[in-house]
């Protein structure tokens, strides 16, 4: 007897784009042992069938790297924002719903445009100014405490779970985000990056700064590489206070 060839069934959101409706396609895969998301994706892509037998057009979707690294692949499966390149078929429960991220402007179907917090890396000075092209020599020395936090704090991928998941950021707020204020504390930490330690403080003392923060601690329990969101936030509650404090007395 022939065996039955197992099959992974999908239900898709779709939307041409920002203007049209959405509506939901399903798909059915054949499996293979070691599966992803986005293999799933790229299988429906070469032949999209719906699992009634009509024909449609390809899905819209974002990967790169593949591994967990650049961010581009974030979606919402099965009502949990995630990376689909890491979200294995096997540990999912049928049918597997793929939709986009609801805080960022639709592209078209599972895309969306996260330049929202590409703008909020730039508002908030998250880099390390150097002047001249000219050979620097070596940098300043960083303690082995403060290269460990740094290196964590490094990891963001500017993914978007941690505003996808937070209730204070949306298209009525100015909030930055969980992730922009974290790379805050990462550049302040830095020998070179305290030299805009103040400035950096100041902007998000501002509107869409750190009072807008609800601390929902939603961003902290979905971030894939398991910063410690809320600790950064906490401790930039504590240099804006201590910055606060020598404004008055400077005064």
């Amino acid at each position: 007897m022939t065996e039955i060839q197992k099959t992974v069934r999908f239900k898709i959101k779709r939307q041409k784009d920002s203007e049209t409706q959405p509506h939901w396609e399903e798909f059915d895969i054949p499996y293979r042992a070691g599966m992803n998301v986005i293999t799933a994706l790229w299988d429906i892509a070469k032949n999209p069938v719906t699992a009634n037998g009509q024909k449609t057009t390809q899905v819209a979707w974002d990967a790169s790297c593949l591994e967990e690294v650049c961010g581009a692949c974030t979606m919402v499966i099965n009502g949990k924002v995630r990376q689909s390149c890491t979200a294995l078929i096997d540990h999912l429960s049928q049918p597997i719903t793929l939709e986009p991220m609801t805080k960022f402007p639709l592209v078209r179907d599972l895309r969306v445009n996260r330049q929202r917090m590409f703008d909020a890396l730039k508002r908030v000075k998250a880099w390390i100014p150097i002047d001249g092209t000219y050979d620097l020599g070596e940098g300043p020395k960083l303690s082995a405490q403060e290269q460990q936090i740094g290196y964590v704090l490094s990891k963001c991928m500017t993914c978007g779970c941690c505003v996808e998941a937070c209730p204070q950021y949306n298209d009525r707020s100015e909030f930055v985000g969980a992730a922009a204020l974290s790379q805050v504390r990462l550049f302040n930490l830095h020998p070179t990056g305290k030299m805009q330690k103040e400035e950096r403080l100041e902007t998000i003392m501002g509107s869409g700064g750190i009072e807008d923060c609800g601390n929902s601690q939603n961003c902290v329990e979905v971030c894939p590489k398991e910063i410690p969101l809320t600790t950064s936030i906490a401790e930039l509650n504590r240099q804006t206070t201590l910055y606060g404090f020598k404004k008055i007395f400077q005064k």
